[in-house]
């Protein structure tokens, strides 16, 4: 009796490592990619899953139009073939302002760049320690 339900156990807890260890972590890994994909705007660059860099021109509820290389050539893409998304124009330049804004901050750190020389220690003659 005790070997089935130490079988039991066993399975519960295999089951319960199996979703912890590899549904869990994807389910995580497939809302940020919605949420990534849902907060798509005009002006933003990307990358697809085939490596094409672009910057967005036209976002519908599917599909994303953008415009790559120096002739502006204009590529429709599925929005589940993007693959990451930089920063637009607008929000580069706000991270800016705010990086500008905490640099005082920075300067009220002690300077760390000083080199500090050690004391020297004076060695005990060979009377003195016994």
């Amino acid at each position: 009796m005790s070997q089935g339900m130490s079988s039991i156990i066993l399975m519960v807890v295999l089951i319960l490592m199996f979703y912890f260890m590899m549904i869990r972590p994807q389910r995580k890994k497939d809302k940020e990619d919605r949420e990534m994909r849902a907060s798509l705007m005009v002006g933003d660059e990307i990358i697809t899953i085939g490596g094409v860099v672009g910057r967005i021109t036209k976002i519908t509820d599917k599909t994303v139009v953008i415009t790559t290389g120096a002739d502006k050539t204009k590529i429709e893409f599925l929005k589940t073939a993007i693959a990451s998304v930089g920063k637009s124009e607008a929000a580069k330049a706000e991270a800016a302002k705010k990086e500008e804004k905490e640099e005082p901050e920075e300067e009220k750190r002690p300077d760390r760049d000083k080199k500090v020389t050690p004391k020297k220690l004076s060695r005990k003659s060979d009377s003195e320690q016994n």
